[in-house]
């Protein structure tokens, strides 16, 4: 049986040397193309984080529409918030990164810069406007906050994971 790491030209190019095979049986490889790497077990955590931004664009939308219709929902009155704005205004904001959100967790999925750029600067504005929050539902603006902290550590560090999947 013969080696299968052993490569050699094939074809009417080989005659002219012009491509070479890779590791795989009849796939042409120009020189000089260096092909994608392979996935690594971070691809699963890029994807998490994708979900993740999913879910809390959904979260963050829940929170606006909850905001905007129900003004008794939240403990604090619209004065013990840290920016005094009425919940109407927090609704829409929040609605509005929500929707934002799921642009980006679905551009993740196909791994694309601008849903990285996207996803980074969502998740940041986010963390502002929780912190911002803070003051009427406490637990959920900190849950919001730690997990935005993980999806821009995710998506920075190693987004470019999914780019090469298809």
């Amino acid at each position: 049986m013969s080696d299968m790491r052993q490569q050699r030209a094939t074809g009417p190019t080989a005659a002219t040397g012009a491509t070479e095979t890779t590791g795989a049986p009849g796939v042409p490889q120009q020189r000089g193309y260096q092909a994608p790497p392979e996935p690594s077990a971070w691809t699963g955590w890029v994807t998490f984080a994708a979900m993740m931004m999913v879910l809390l664009g959904v979260f963050q939308a829940i929170a606006g529409l909850v905001a905007l219709f129900d003004d008794g929902y939240y403990l604090v009155g619209p004065s013990g918030l840290v920016v005094n704005v009425n919940y109407t205004t927090w609704g829409w904001v929040h609605l509005i990164v929500g929707l934002a959100a799921l642009a980006a967790g679905f551009g993740l999925f196909r791994g694309a810069m601008w849903a990285r750029v996207l996803g980074i600067t969502v998740a940041s504005i986010s963390a502002i406007v929780n912190f911002a929050f803070i003051a009427a539902f406490p637990f959920w603006a900190l849950t919001m906050i730690t997990l935005d902290v993980i999806f821009i550590y995710a998506i920075a560090a190693h987004g470019r994971e999914l780019q090469n999947q298809g």
